[in-house]
């Protein structure tokens, strides 16, 4: 059986039925799909020479998907993890596309088979006390954007927020008072409410009082009243960073993103003895296994195991050199 749905059917059906309806994907999820088939579809047109809205699905076949994928990490240097998520995003598509074009099953399963490339796992990077304290004492609370700053820095180190959770954060999601917490929305569209320490309750009753500018409900509001964006925050951060690093020079050996603040978050969490699986729930992880990785990033706690065992007797040497006519005649 033939179908005579083309590409650009399939495709806007995916979106709008499966990821918008069926789904109900978040907006992160359904932009970084829409950038995967963008960048596909702008290499295709180079190779076809034709435009994406005239393409038969035919042509967006294994040896396209595996050169389209070689071309992001060789022009665009994209590392293997970015890699792998653009296979993500294909292989959604064509698993959709395989019930709705089951004719087509030899070509689907080709690029489903596709597999995705190993890569070495690095350690996390997170900051110290110190480092911490140098980060948050860097905005300056005269002005309006440095008691944003602060405050928004204070939550993110405290709570271990996801980037899109703390930007999308509303008045209305903090609680103050006996158990103060603020709720938020997560991965998989979990919500979940993190504890809030006195000091955060207490910086943000401050934060509160003052009056929202353009009236807007968010949170930690940009200068137009809007949401922050990813950059916008990753600007500011940057900026606080540079100047803390001028109080405390050991900050100059850290690359800090905002991730790097939420696992900051976790390390305090496990080095403070907290149990894994409340770790995990604290973040928002969909397993325990996901939080292994602080496990294997806490050198403080390795330590500690070292120092209760019994390390193996070792005697120092010292270098003597060989006989130099022996090792001539060796040489020969």
């Amino acid at each position: 059986m033939k179908s005579s749905a083309t590409l650009a059917v399939l495709l806007e059906n995916y979106f709008t039925q499966r990821l918008m309806n069926q789904r109900q994907a978040s907006a992160h999820t359904i932009s970084s799909y829409r950038d995967t088939f963008r960048l596909l579809l702008l290499f295709a047109q180079k190779r076809l020479h034709k435009p994406p809205a005239r393409m038969a699905f035919e042509e967006i076949d294994a040896p396209m998907i595996a050169a389209f994928l070689d071309d992001l990490e060789k022009s665009r240097g994209i590392a293997v993890r970015s890699r792998n998520l653009r296979l993500t995003a294909i292989r959604s598509f064509f698993h959709f596309a395989a019930y709705e074009e089951p004719s087509r099953a030899a070509q689907i399963q080709r690029v489903l088979a596709i597999p995705g490339k190993r890569h070495t796992r690095s350690l996390i990077h997170f900051l110290s006390r110190p480092e911490i304290d140098a980060l948050l004492a860097a905005p300056e609370q005269k002005t309006w954007f440095g008691r944003r700053d602060h405050a928004l820095l204070l939550v993110a180190v405290q709570t271990g927020l996801r980037l899109s959770e703390l930007t999308g954060l509303q008045r209305a999601d903090v609680v103050l008072g006996t158990g103060a917490h603020v709720r938020c929305v997560g991965k998989g569209r979990k919500e979940r409410c993190t504890p809030l320490a006195k000091t955060t309750v207490a910086v943000l009753k401050a934060w509160l009082h003052e009056p929202p500018r353009h009236s807007t409900e968010v949170l930690f509001p940009n200068a137009h009243g809007g949401r922050l964006s990813a950059d916008g925050f990753a600007d500011l951060l940057a900026k606080h960073v540079a100047l803390a690093c001028q109080s405390f020079p050991p900050l100059r050996k850290k690359h800090v993103t905002p991730h790097v603040l939420r696992h900051s978050m976790a390390m305090g969490l496990l080095q403070a003895g907290v149990d894994r699986a409340v770790i995990a729930l604290w973040l928002g992880h969909e397993s325990v296994e996901t939080t292994q990785i602080y496990l294997e990033a806490n050198l403080a706690m390795k330590e500690e195991i070292l120092a209760m065992t019994t390390p193996p007797g070792g005697k120092a040497g010292r270098y003597r050199p060989g006989d130099t006519l022996l090792a001539f005649l060796k040489d020969l």
